[in-house]
Order: C-alpha cells, then structure tokens, then sequence
C-alpha cells in the first residue's frame, strides 16, 4: 500500500495459474487512474409460466460472475509532464491481459487499486480508441475501455459463497458428542433426516459415531 499522501496506481496483474499461486508474470500499471469504476453483477432465474396466467414464479439459478468495467486514458502529448509511448502502453495492455501461448489462453489477473477489494478476473473485452496523431501516423492519445469478468478457482469460490442451504451435498468431520440426528437438524432444520443419511453413508452403527468419520449429507429438493 503506497504511503499517505503518495499517488498510488491501479495495476492489473498477470498470473498463469488460475489459483495464483504463481509469481506474477507480467502487469499493467494505469498511466493516469480511471475516473469511474463499474462493477455490474446478473442474477439468473428460471422463469417457467403456464399458459394463460399472469405471472410466474421466479427460481434462483445463480449469480453469473461479476464484471468490472474500467476506461484507460493514454496520453502522449507530454502535456501533463510525463512522457508517454502509446503504442507501447497498449502493447503491455495487451500483454498482460490477452492470450498467452504458454498456458493457450488468457492470463488469469489480479485488478488492485486502493481500498478497492483486489479482483481476481479475466479480459472479457477491450476496445481502443485513437484520439489524437502525429503528422507521421503515431498515435498519442487512446482510450482503451475494458470489462473484466470476476473469476475465483473452486476452493476460492466455495469458500466465499458459504453455501449453507439444504438443496446443496453438505460434508462434516465427526467430532466428539456429535450425533447422526443432531447433524441433519443442523443442516436439515430436522433431524428425522438421520436413517437417509446413515444409508447414504452406509453406516451400520448410526448412534455412535467415530470422530474424525467424514460424513456426506445428500441434497434436499428445495
């Protein structure tokens, strides 16, 4: 984190790893800071209606992952005082963000800025947009306006969502004093579940459970 009062820059970090675990390899750092962040998020439901009625019910699907919308300005004029190559500048965009033939896809990357919460996400599109040129052709103002989409790897993801409902294959550690019907009304909400787990789980013995088993507890219909 820069020190107070230090103008601190949004960097866009490439990893080739999708846990990222790697070390870093390549970044992208903004030549000026956006003015505007977007993060946009889509909830998905099934909308099945019978014919002739009005309305219908709505049934969670899922959250589609989020995305982050942010627009870069490049300035090669030299007017704010910091000299600028352009092209250059969209190269490392590109590079860090595009395609990379070691891993045959897109870098997974790391978007850091401030107290924003660090993005773990992918390039889901990107535009250029040359504003200004020298008389040679060479560009020296672009845009370049980009979307990415938030990405986590299954370990990261389960850990964040906290799924907890009952629709969903539940796993416990057997501790010491847990019983079969004190799980399932912790999970269930009724512990009458316990003989459909016990069979799940092919436990002859149900009413003393060894600590450190590992039990699975099967999804309910919702």
């Amino acid at each position: 984190m820069a020190a107070q009062g230090t103008l601190e820059k949004l960097l866009i970090k490439a990893y080739e790893t999708p846990n990222y675990t790697d070390s870093s390899v390549g970044q992208f750092e903004a030549f000026i800071n956006p003015a505007e962040i977007t993060l946009g998020y889509e909830v998905e439901y099934d909308s099945a209606q019978g014919s002739g009625t009005t309305n219908s019910r709505m049934n969670f699907k899922k959250i589609k992952p989020g995305d982050l919308s942010l627009t870069f300005f490049l300035d090669g004029t030299g007017a704010n005082g910091q000299p600028l190559d352009v092209q250059q500048k969209i190269e490392e965009f590109h590079d860090t963000t595009g395609y990379n033939g070691k891993i045959h896809r897109s870098n997974y990357l790391k978007v850091t800025w401030g107290t924003l919460q660090v993005r773990r996400c992918v390039l889901k599109s990107a535009s250029i947009a040359y504003k200004m040129f020298q008389p040679s052709g060479v560009p020296i103002r672009a845009l370049i306006t980009a979307t990415f989409a938030d990405n986590s790897d299954d370990q990261t993801r389960v850990a964040i969502a906290q799924d907890q409902s009952s629709d969903l294959t539940h796993e416990r550690l057997v501790r010491a004093g847990d019983t079969l019907p004190g799980l399932c009304h912790a999970i269930y909400g009724d512990p009458g579940y316990y003989t459909r787990v016990a069979r799940v789980n092919h436990l002859d013995h149900f009413r003393t459970l060894t600590p450190g088993t590992r039990l699975f507890f099967p999804p309910l219909a919702p």
